[in-house]
């Protein structure tokens, strides 16, 4: 059991503060040829947009600009599949923080050449995320760097909030948010901030059925390991964390599952209808709108496309 604090709407609202120097709100669109294919009122949080194009920057910016300069002097190291390491690589950069980032064998390349090209250094591991996660708790044991953890942080569950904090001042009036879940610091912050702002509103959560780990934990009331053979490598988990399961088992309405079929599917329909790229799990809320489509009908509801970081032999076997 870990004992650190949940974090709060004060603490998001703290954060939305350190990161707006270094980041501005990304863009929240209405798209009528979504509402055709859902049949509600469909809005995308554009965290494409962002400079690493995806929505853990937010966190990495805020929980880096926290760091006490014996954290700095040391350095950092974390465990990624490719969106948090360039999160981390970003904000280290911008702080002048040495960062190593624990990649699986395989890792997507564009993501792995934008943590390089960063600055931070790569460090290859294991068959797949949890793999690389294990063994970076171990340099960073063995070496005294500052363990970042992608889940059990409240720095970055604050910070990649901010996302739903600017969806609900500039569409108050939304019903549904649905927030893709891979180790589920989006999905819980999302949660904190809506359940706060607005109880009514719905926070839908979605995974791959191809890597259910935190579905199966936020339904069991207890953390599990599963399968994990998703083609969307930011949902790709073999074990849930607590901190962010803590935060769903307590304010979550709703998880689904997917399979990667439909989130094929959602990719090309993503760039049909909006004209921008997305990657699996950043598709994955409009695959889920679309298997709720009923429960859905009439609502405003707004769809997080978490990040566009897609190889081209992806995009082209995801196409194909």
């Amino acid at each position: 059991m870990i004992s650190v604090i949940t974090p709060s709407l004060t603490d998001v609202l703290a954060a939305r503060e350190r990161i707006a120097p270094y980041l501005k709100p990304t863009a929240l669109h209405h798209y009528p040829a979504l509402d055709e294919l859902v049949g509600g009122e469909i809005w995308v949080k554009h965290e494409n947009h962002q400079p690493i194009c995806a929505f853990k920057v937010r966190g990495g910016i805020n929980l880096m600009a926290q760091l006490s300069e014996d954290e700095r002097r040391r350095g950092v190291i974390t465990a990624s599949t490719g969106n948090h390491g360039q999160s981390i690589a970003y904000a280290a950069r911008l702080f002048g923080v040495k960062a190593i980032i624990c990649v699986p064998e395989g890792a997507n390349p564009v993501k792995v050449k934008s943590i390089r090209g960063l600055g931070a250094e790569i460090v290859t591991q294991g068959k797949d995320f949890d793999e690389a996660r294990e063994h970076c708790e171990q340099l960073a044991a063995a070496r005294g760097y500052r363990y970042i953890h992608s889940g059990n942080e409240p720095h970055l569950i604050a910070g990649v909030a901010t996302q739903a904090l600017e969806i609900l001042e500039a569409q108050p009036d939304i019903d549904v948010i649905i927030v893709p879940v891979g180790g589920g610091s989006g999905a819980s912050g999302t949660c904190i901030v809506a359940k706060a702002m607005n109880p009514k509103i719905r926070v839908i959560a979605v995974q791959s059925a191809e890597a259910p780990a935190a579905y199966r934990s936020w339904k069991e009331r207890r953390l599990v390991t599963d399968r994990m053979a998703t083609i969307a490598e930011g949902m790709a988990t073999r074990t849930a964390f607590e901190l962010p399961q803590r935060i769903l088992w307590e304010k979550l309405d709703d998880f689904v599952l997917v399979p990667d079929a439909e989130i094929r599917t959602a990719v090309r329909l993503m760039i049909e209808t909006t004209r921008n790229l997305a990657e699996p799990a950043g598709a994955a809320p409009l695959a889920a709108a679309l298997r709720l489509k009923d429960e859905l009908r009439g609502k405003r509801v707004a769809l997080i496309l978490s990040g566009s970081n897609i190889t081209p032999a992806q995009l082209r076997d995801l196409l194909n």
